[in-house]
């Protein structure tokens, strides 16, 4: 009779399946943060600005913005969960942790600026006589051009260049993307802060990885 212990036996490991819908999350952050930006866009003057009559104006666009951009954050974390399955046990470390960071860092600015925003119109809301002509109000729009231009913008082109350099190692993503990803993420590393219009490339490239990555994992399970 053997009374061998099963005690020494080497835990099974088993690997959690990202769920195949995931690849829908980069899809749902380009189509929610691409219409903030429009709606930003078409309703706030050049930043910074003194001039203040986008306020009483255009103050239920910008609700309806920040109203968007929480859940294309959620969205977001989704998609960088996507990207890292899509490399599994070939992830460099090194790499990973700057895109990971670079990915984190994008969000906690869109989401401070998107705070920022809201108080400038809670602001207005509860004293719109005194609010417009303060400093706080100009502190408050050289505060959010630095967090969209010099902050925001500049880890995205960072979470781009990590990403295609990810991709160029492990051969997970075609060259004519990673070439496309290095290009855009040097617009926006070198320009983006002073064209506007340019900071809509940032979306776009995730809507198009997340298009590559589904017809990836479509084509992988009809094999």
């Amino acid at each position: 009779m053997n009374n061998t212990s099963n005690a020494t036996d080497p835990p099974v490991r088993l690997n959690m399946q990202s769920p195949r819908s995931a690849g829908l999350a980069g899809i749902i952050f380009s189509l929610l943060f691409g219409a903030s930006l429009i709606l930003i866009e078409l309703s706030m003057p050049p930043l910074p600005s003194i001039n203040a009559e986008w306020l009483p104006n255009q103050a239920g666009r910008i609700s309806l913005a920040m109203t968007l951009m929480p859940f294309g954050g959620i969205a977001f974390l989704w998609f960088i969960g996507v990207v890292r399955d899509q490399v599994g046990a070939l992830e460099d470390k090194f790499f990973s942790t700057i895109f990971l960071g670079s990915g984190l860092l994008f969000l906690s600015a869109m989401f401070t600026w998107a705070a920022i925003v809201s108080a400038v119109l809670s602001s207005y809301d509860a004293a719109s006589d005194t609010w417009l002509t303060s400093d706080a109000y100009i502190f408050s729009q050289t505060m959010l051009q630095q967090l969209a231009g010099m902050v925001a913008l500049r880890m995205a082109g960072v979470f781009m260049m990590s990403s295609g350099t990810i991709w160029l190692r492990t051969k997970v993503m075609p060259l004519w993307m990673v070439v496309t990803t290095y290009g855009i993420a040097l617009v926006l590393l070198l320009g983006g802060s002073t064209f506007n219009g340019l900071r809509l490339g940032f979306p776009i490239w995730v809507f198009v990885v997340s298009l590559w990555i589904l017809r990836k994992n479509r084509l992988r399970r009809e094999d």
